[in-house]
C-alpha cells in the first residue's frame, strides 16, 4: 500500500513540476510571429524584404493563417496543417509547400523540389518579380486541400 502511495505521490509531483516548467516557459517564450519579425530584420537585405513581402501575401490570401517557428528556425505558415515554410538562403528565399505536388499550378510558380512526390517549392532570387495573384491562388489552394484532408480524417 505504501509503495502505491509513494508511486502515486511521485507521479503527482512530476506532473506538478511539469506544469510549473511549462508555465514558466510560456511567460518568457517569444511568439512565432515575433521570431519571424526578428528573422526578417536580421537578414537586413533583399532576402528580408522578400520574406516580408511573401509573408504579407500569404496573410492577404489567408487572413486566418497561423504563424509557427519550427525545426530550429524555420518560419511555418499553417491553416488546418502546413501551407508552406519560408526559408532564406544565401541566394534564394524559398517557399516550400508541404503538399505542393497535389496543388494546381497553372502559372508554373513551382521551380524547385520538382522531383518529390509531396512537396514543391518556389525559389525567389534577388531580381525576381512575384506573381502576387498566382501566389495567393496557390496559398488558397493549399488551405483548401488541408481543410479537405482534415475533414476526411
Amino acid at each position: 500500500m505504501k509503495h502505491m502511495n509513494l508511486k502515486t505521490k511521485a507521479k503527482a509531483k512530476a506532473k506538478a513540476k511539469g506544469k510549473s516548467k511549462a508555465k514558466g516557459k510560456s511567460k518568457s517564450a517569444v511568439s512565432p510571429s515575433k521570431m519571424i519579425d526578428s528573422r526578417i530584420r536580421e537578414l537586413g537585405d533583399w532576402r528580408g524584404q522578400t520574406l516580408a513581402r511573401l509573408r504579407a501575401l500569404i496573410k492577404e490570401a489567408d487572413p486566418e493563417v497561423v504563424e509557427e517557428w519550427k525545426w530550429m528556425g524555420v518560419p511555418v505558415f499553417e491553416n488546418h496543417g502546413i501551407i508552406c515554410t519560408g526559408e532564406s538562403y544565401k541566394s534564394v528565399v524559398k517557399l516550400t509547400f508541404a503538399k505542393g505536388a497535389s496543388l494546381p499550378d497553372p502559372a508554373k510558380l513551382f521551380n524547385s523540389s520538382l522531383d518529390g512526390n509531396v512537396r514543391r517549392a518556389i525559389d525567389f532570387r534577388e531580381s525576381d518579380q512575384v506573381n502576387e495573384g498566382a501566389l495567393k491562388a496557390l496559398v488558397r489552394a493549399a488551405v483548401a486541400l488541408n481543410l479537405a484532408l482534415s475533414v476526411k480524417n
